[in-house]
Formats: C-alpha cells, sequence, structure tokens
C-alpha cells in the first residue's frame, strides 16, 4: 500500500516491481499477488488496461490510519485508559500534531484566543495529504506540528520520513 499512496495515481504491477526491486529482490509474482489480495480485501480498486490492471488506493493512507487508531480504540474495555496510555507514547512532536488536529476538529473557539482573523477554520481538500490548515486571511498553517514557516522535514524534531514497503 506504501507504493500505491506514494503514487497518488493508479499503478500497474510492473511499475511497484520495478519500484520495490530497487531496494531487494521481488517476483513479478510476487506483487501481482500482493495486489490482487489488496483488490480483494477492498483496499485498492483496479481497472484492466490491455492484459494488465492499474490499482488504485480506495482510501488515503490518513483516513486508513484513522480507521485503525478507532478500531483499536472502540476494542478497549476503558477508552480513556487507552487514550492515556497512547498519549504517553507520543513524542513531543506527535503531541502538537494532535493539538493542531484537535484545533481543527473542534473549529473556532468564542473568546479572546479565536484571533484577529476570526471567522472559521477550515481544512483544504488535500489537508489529509498536504496537511494543509487554512484561516481566512491569513497563510496557510501547517498541521503536523512544525513551526510556521519551516518547511516539511526541516523541523529539527522529526526524523526521517515514514517507513515502507
Amino acid at each position: 500500500m506504501t507504493r500505491v499512496w506514494k503514487w497518488n495515481r493508479p499503478v500497474t504491477v510492473r511499475e511497484v516491481l520495478e519500484d520495490l526491486q530497487q531496494e531487494r529482490s521481488i517476483a513479478y509474482t510476487t506483487v501481482m499477488t500482493v495486489l490482487d489480495n489488496l483488490h480483494q480485501k477492498g483496499w485498492v480498486r483496479r481497472e484492466a488496461e490491455g492484459r494488465a490492471y492499474r490499482y488504485e488506493a480506495v482510501s488515503t493512507r490518513a483516513a486508513y490510519s484513522a480507521a485503525l487508531m478507532n478500531d483499536a480504540w472502540s476494542q478497549s474495555d476503558n477508552p480513556a485508559a487507552a487514550l492515556v496510555a497512547f498519549f504517553g507514547m507520543m513524542s513531543q512532536e506527535q503531541r502538537r500534531a494532535l493539538r493542531d488536529a484537535v484545533r481543527i476538529v473542534q473549529g473556532p473557539e468564542e473568546g479572546p484566543e479565536q484571533g484577529e482573523g476570526g471567522g472559521e477554520t477550515r481544512v483544504t481538500p488535500d489537508a489529509a495529504d498536504e496537511k494543509r490548515v487554512e484561516k481566512p486571511d491569513e497563510k496557510p498553517v501547517e498541521a503536523s506540528g512544525e513551526k510556521q514557516g519551516e518547511k516539511p522535514g526541516e523541523n529539527p524534531d522529526s526524523g526521517p520520513g515514514g517507513t515502507g514497503r
């Protein structure tokens, strides 16, 4: 899924294979089987293109991650304790991202903390992938916990990008 999400467009088995082969040796049939399994599970949709298929993610990586977290949390017999334990495992950067996300979901609050811009906070359509939040009459604010003005990856507290296959 990491490779399919990476391109954010329909991909062929051959494209995924060639990308994976830059890191390790892997057979065409292995990649084909994995993509077919992902299709059967409903994680990707596919469209025939000649004798091959093009595979495309059904949801974003962010939506998938959110569903996993929701599923794990809903299985707890003590959701509050599970959240406390989860928050305790978070890095400082992750806690900043959580605070930003809560502000986005809650929207503007009444009172002096609202700021001069006022108005409604909105998440741009690509916010799940780009992590941009816009307020009317303001510059985009990064929702990933990075300081305003920093480019992604320039935060000294953050490590290298995610891992994946």
